[in-house]
């Protein structure tokens, strides 16, 4: 099954590893640090035409990961997932 996360780009359910909600996370420095690390690393991929509400953190398949900004919140992502978590 896939997740689609906006402007055409899905990922697997199987690499998600987690959704967050950007406001509420990015209150913690070290949610920021973590973001900019990712941004600096070329990790990050925008799938947005609007402020991003939420990212999606998947594993890819070199054992690295790619960070995703969409513009649908965390719950919306959760929602179309059809669970309250990937575990």
């Amino acid at each position: 099954m896939y997740l689609h996360l906006g402007k055409n780009a899905v990922s697997a359910y199987a690499d998600v590893v987690a959704v967050c909600d950007l406001d509420s996370a990015s209150h913690s420095h070290l949610t920021r640090t973590f973001l900019s690390a990712a941004e600096k690393n070329g990790q990050v991929i925008n799938v947005c035409e609007d402020l991003p509400k939420a990212f999606v953190v998947c594993a890819d398949k070199r054992g690295g990961q790619t960070l995703y900004l969409s513009q649908l919140a965390a719950a919306t992502l959760l929602k179309r997932a059809g669970t309250q978590s990937f575990e």
